[in-house]
């Protein structure tokens, strides 16, 4: 397994996950189909677990900061 990317979709800023390799992926909030070499890439780990925990912390600081 390769690395794994935190990204904000294009169109609706939501956030999740893209493994390393992964050309496109279908944004899970508006379902666009998102490139990811241009999507922002917010965070990157060594492993899905890693990286599922910092896309959690970086949710609820949006969340916090929204409000």
């Amino acid at each position: 397994m390769g690395r794994t990317h935190v990204v904000a979709c294009n169109h609706c800023e939501g956030l999740f996950l893209v493994t390393e390799g992964q050309k496109t992926r279908i944004c899970p909030y508006c379902g666009s189909r998102v490139d990811a070499f241009k999507s922002r890439r917010l965070a990157t780990a060594e492993d899905a677990f890693t990286a599922s925990e910092m896309l959690r912390e970086l949710k609820t600081k949006r969340r916090t900061t929204k409000k």
